[in-house]
């Protein structure tokens, strides 16, 4: 594989030193961009541009044309594995994700598959080896999955939850049918990933979305046991280098010990908590990432930059920090307020690096 140009992120997720933070947004590639949503109509549609090697590879770098940013992210979507697992995985207009068979009962659990992730998911893995390849070492490419409990519970409730009542009945009332569907899960992601990155991940993020509305003896029994299984299971060095590993729970500062304990190198911090006080509490055992409030990408240029300092600041002088925002970048973001803010955090930045 081409060497790396920009590896500052590999080695901020490693807690090397940098010249400058190195930063990249979550879902970088999206709707806020015109010429995405010009990719996607070409598509046809949402999965369509998925399962697409050449127009997934092409909106995962629409991003980087417009920003200096240090990392890529495979272009996909969380629930690419629970579709391989025949669930019947369809977007609806305004109602988002929605699966035409919901797993509900034991059988359910029992007559789910573990998919081959090299052949059920193959356009995923043509798709990170032709991003690979049209990189040709600019930056680092980022592979990912949803961590089993979040894959769960759009499996239990049949897609997107306001309180979680089915997978949480489910949780209370039939544990062991729950552990059962949550095990085959890191079973399916650990094989994932390690997929993505033998076809050229060369960093994974675990995103647990839904992580945080679980309290912590639930958080510990059905979401964090099932990432540290990944996380042990996962390749972790390859192409020479080693292959960071960053678990995010959104809502789950609370537990930021915890995480640090998995094995991971970095913990994905939400815009709810002040990065100082989680540097504090984990010092160099792992790297952070975060955490800007998306929204402030509503403020004007000089408030932008403000609040970029302020974070910097946050966690000051040394190694380890990736910044980002504190979950996606909003679908009606401007993008010219994005590029003031990556390019915010390269400057401000040098400072806390010298």
């Amino acid at each position: 594989m081409t060497a790396l140009k920009n590896d500052r992120f590999l080695r901020a997720l490693l807690r090397q030193p940098v010249d400058v933070t190195p930063v990249w947004m979550m879902r970088q590639a999206g709707r806020y961009l015109p010429e995405y949503r010009a990719t996607r109509a070409k598509a046809g549609d949402f999965l369509s541009l998925c399962k697409n090697a050449e127009l997934a590879c092409e909106v995962t770098l629409q991003p980087l044309e417009r920003f200096e940013l240090d990392a890529a992210i495979l272009f996909s979507d969380i629930l690419t594995v629970p579709d391989a697992m025949g669930l019947g995985l369809y977007f609806e207009e305004g109602e988002g994700p929605r699966f035409r068979k919901p797993v509900r009962t034991e059988k359910d659990v029992a007559d789910l598959p573990v998919p081959n992730a090299a052949t059920d998911l193959d356009y995923v893995m043509n798709a990170v080896r032709t991003i690979r390849g049209a990189l040709n070492g600019r930056v680092p490419l980022i592979g990912f999955s949803g961590s089993p409990w979040t894959l769960a519970t759009y499996m239990v409730e049949g897609g997107s939850s306001k309180d979680f009542r089915t997978i949480k009945r489910m949780l209370y009332a039939q544990p062991d049918v729950l552990h059962a569907l949550l095990d085959k899960l890191a079973l399916s992601v650990i094989d994932y990933l390690n997929q993505q990155i033998l076809a050229g991940a060369q960093a994974v993020q675990i995103f647990d979305t839904w992580g945080g509305v679980l309290s912590t003896g639930s958080y510990q029994d059905f979401s964090l046991r099932y990432m540290e299984k990944i996380v042990k299971g996962l390749i972790r060095e390859h192409d020479g280098r080693k292959v960071p590993v960053i678990l995010f729970t959104k809502n789950g500062a609370q537990w930021l010990e915890l995480i640090a304990n998995t094995g991971c190198d970095c913990a994905g911090l939400d815009w709810t908590n002040e990065i100082a006080a989680a540097r504090a509490r984990v010092g160099d055992r792992i790297a952070l990432q975060g955490n800007m409030d998306p929204s402030v990408l509503y403020a004007s240029a000089s408030d932008i930059r403000a609040e970029v300092g302020r974070i910097l600041a946050g966690f000051g002088k040394g190694n380890g920090h990736v910044f980002n925002l504190g979950h996606g970048i909003a679908l009606d973001a401007d993008p010219d307020k994005a590029k003031v803010f990556v390019d915010a955090v390269h400057e401000l930045s040098a400072q806390y690096h010298i």
